[in-house]
């Protein structure tokens, strides 16, 4: 058989060969530059950005709210972190096969993991839960599900619980102020969030990160003017009160006289700000700031101010009250019983509808009215709490008798237990008004000469027999110091007239009375059995003005030894 030989190959071919790899080589080429190095339409910048639209993502970095804190440092409220579960629906419904477990981690039923995921399946982003300790946040996201993510927040914890929750106030699940101080200082306490760049992968990990971007700006702390040591322990002697009387509910305030600071400001009932879900919106009032009364009794004081400012009458003055009640009108006003004459100073002690009732009549008709209204009575205190009422101080044009002779004695007219201590840290600041605080001040505040400081030292004398033997107030003494105050009780408005069995308890006092520091106003709702401010009010005044003497290292000024009194004194005011 022949051998077969193969025909060499033609240049021509060899070279169209050649050629086409080269020109398939410059494609190639040109498409890399195409890709990688020109500027071109759907070029290597359009890929870039495609790129990065798929892992390169903006993370924001959460800024915890500043922290309040009591006039001594300690922590009110503060921000501590969590961590909060979220989800992308769309690309978790397509794992139906982990559903399961994931919703055992999060502690709900399958059917309610699918029904939200039903619902938001439209969207893009859903939280699973919130607020998670990290410990839990790590325990659900070590099951590796596809779409489920971890974002990093803080959240609002108040270490005094229920004992601050009025002041304070609480914030939302997103950490905005919605009650309270909380409220009122939102934009204070309210950090600026920052923000980083991060590249992931596609599990939403975090592989690196591309640039620190902008810090997050932590929100400014705030000092409250109050003393938590005080406002734990007038926290505690109102509750028990409560518990002792039956009241409805009560409120304590406690001021700085000289710096019109508030101490402590406590209400009954209360709640808990760390564990809202049973909240009672009854029991989130502010009652010192929000709740309006009429004040009784405890105005006499006021009204012994234009008795004293006429001219006409000195703490000596006599007036006959014989046979212990007057008519004025259709009206009956009755004392205790029959005082006979007393002094104007022994009117107060006595607490003597009678002889406040003589007196406001014999003054011109305007003139009570007028040292009311420059106490404060009927406008703001300037503690710039959210909410807080001015109370109501009516005027007339043409004052009926009785108007003017219950107007003496604190009805027809309401006010706030912060405005009665504002009004009596007059007394207790030789005649000086000046706007309450409820943050601690670093400087003095506005100050102005209301009464003359001789007015002020009389009252106050006057104030300080009622807690002296045969006084309306005896039970509001303090061992080793001077206290001067006066009770107030009065029927609560119903409509159509007064409840003939439901009362307000008061009692409003400074000390030490020498040179008064503290002023404070304690006001019982609605107390069971006994009633009269001088039985219900005034021990609870006692107790917690002789913790904060104490706390306060305010030297004894009753050098005499306490004398064994009768404790029940006349009681009713």
């Amino acid at each position: 058989m022949a051998k077969q030989v193969n025909a060499p190959v033609s240049p021509w071919r060899f070279r169209v060969v050649i050629a086409g790899l080269l020109i398939l080589a410059a494609l190639l080429l040109a498409r890399a530059l195409t890709l990688q190095v020109l500027d071109v339409d759907r070029g290597y910048r359009f890929l870039q950005g495609q790129g990065n639209a798929r892992t390169i993502r903006t993370e924001i970095i959460p800024a915890h709210r500043g922290m309040i804190s009591d006039r001594n440092g300690e922590p009110l409220a503060v921000s501590t972190p969590v961590a909060s579960i979220w989800a992308n629906p769309q690309e978790l419904g397509k794992n139906k096969d982990s559903w399961a477990k994931l919703a055992r981690a999060l502690n709900m039923s399958h059917g309610e993991l699918a029904g939200r995921l039903q619902r938001y399946a439209d969207s893009q982003f859903m939280y699973l839960r919130r607020h998670l300790s990290p410990q839990d946040a790590k325990t659900i996201l070590a099951l590796k599900v596809p779409g489920v993510y971890l974002q990093r927040e803080y959240r609002r914890f108040y270490p005094a619980g229920e004992v601050a929750a009025h002041m304070l106030g609480f914030t939302d699940i997103d950490d905005r102020g919605q009650e309270g101080l909380e409220l009122a200082y939102d934009e204070w306490l309210n950090g600026t969030p920052g923000s980083k760049r991060v590249l992931k992968d596609l599990y939403g990990n975090i592989i690196r990160e591309i640039d620190a971007g902008r810090e997050a700006s932590p929100g400014k702390d705030l000092q409250l003017s109050i003393d938590l040591r005080l406002q734990y322990l007038a926290y505690k002697e109102l509750k028990s009160a409560l518990k002792r009387t039956g009241a409805k509910a009560g409120s304590v305030v406690i001021l700085d006289s000289r710096s019109g600071e508030v101490l402590a400001l406590v209400n009954q009932p209360s709640y808990n700000p760390n564990n809202r879900s049973q909240l009672s919106p009854s029991a989130m009032r502010n009652r010192a700031l929000t709740d309006m009364f009429e004040p009784g009794s405890t105005m006499k004081p006021l009204t012994m101010v234009a008795a004293l400012e006429s001219g006409r009458y000195q703490p000596d003055t006599e007036i006959n009250t014989h046979p212990g009640y007057i008519k004025v009108g259709p009206k009956l006003l009755e004392d205790h019983r029959n005082y006979g004459v007393l002094t104007v100073a022994d009117i107060l002690k006595k607490s003597s509808q009678v002889g406040t009732t003589k007196i406001a009549l014999s003054l011109d008709e305007q003139e009570v009215w007028r040292v009311f209204q420059r106490f404060g009575l009927g406008r703001s205190t300037g503690s710039g709490f959210p909410g807080e009422s001015t109370g109501v101080l009516p005027n007339h044009p043409n004052w009926r008798a009785i108007e003017r002779a219950t107007f003496a004695f604190g009805y027809g007219l309401t006010v706030t237990s912060l405005q009665l201590a504002q009004a009596y840290s007059v007394f207790a600041n030789h005649g000086v008004f000046q706007p309450v605080s409820l943050v601690k001040r670093e400087t003095s505040a506005e100050r102005k000469q209301l009464i003359s400081p001789k007015i002020a030292r009389q009252i106050v004398d006057m104030l300080e027999s009622v807690t002296g033997p045969g006084g309306t107030a005896t039970r509001a003494r303090v061992d080793a110091y001077r206290v001067a105050g006066k009770t107030g009780t009065s029927h609560k408005a119903i409509a159509g007239g007064y409840a003939e069995d439901r009362y307000f308890s008061l009692f409003a006092g400074v000390a030490p009375a020498s040179d008064p520091r503290i002023v404070a106003v304690v006001a019982i709702d609605e107390p069971k059995g006994d009633y009269f401010g001088g039985l219900v009010a005034a021990p609870v005044f006692s107790k917690v003005v002789a913790d904060a003497l104490r706390l306060m290292n305010i030297a004894p000024d009753d050098v005499e030894p306490v004398a064994k009194m009768d404790k029940k004194g006349d009681a009713a005011a």
